[in-house]
C-alpha cells in the first residue's frame, strides 16, 4: 500500500477479494486450481466513471457487479456469489467513488 494509504473495508468472494482502501479498490483476483498465481487490479476511484449491480435471482444463483474505468470501453466484470454482501460492496463504492 501507499504511503497515506489505509484500509478501509475488505470483502471474500469465495477466493478473491475486494479490499477498499481510502484511495483505491484493489481486486484481488486467485488464478488456477492451486490458486499459487494471483493477480491485483488496483482501481484509482476517480476512475470509476460507473458501476451496476445485478443482484442473484431464483433462477441464477450468482450477482454480478459491472465497473466501467475512464479509458476503457468495456466494463470489468466480477460474478458474486449467493450471499455476498452485494449492498454492501455497492455502498462502499458509491461512498467512496462519488
Amino acid at each position: 500500500m501507499a504511503e497515506n494509504e489505509g484500509l478501509h473495508l475488505a470483502y471474500k468472494v469465495v477466493r478473491d477479494m475486494f479490499v477498499f482502501t481510502n484511495k483505491r479498490l484493489i481486486l484481488i483476483d486467485k488464478q488456477g486450481m492451486t490458486g499459487k498465481k494471483t493477480s491485483y487490479h488496483s482501481i484509482p476511484y476517480k476512475a470509476i466513471t460507473h458501476f451496476e449491480v445485478e443482484t442473484a435471482g431464483t433462477f441464477d444463483m450468482d450477482a454480478e457487479l459491472k465497473l466501467w474505468i475512464s479509458g476503457q470501453k468495456d466494463p470489468l466484470i466480477k460474478e458474486l456469489k449467493r450471499g455476498t454482501d452485494v449492498v454492501g460492496i455497492q455502498k462502499t463504492i458509491a461512498n467512496f467513488s462519488l
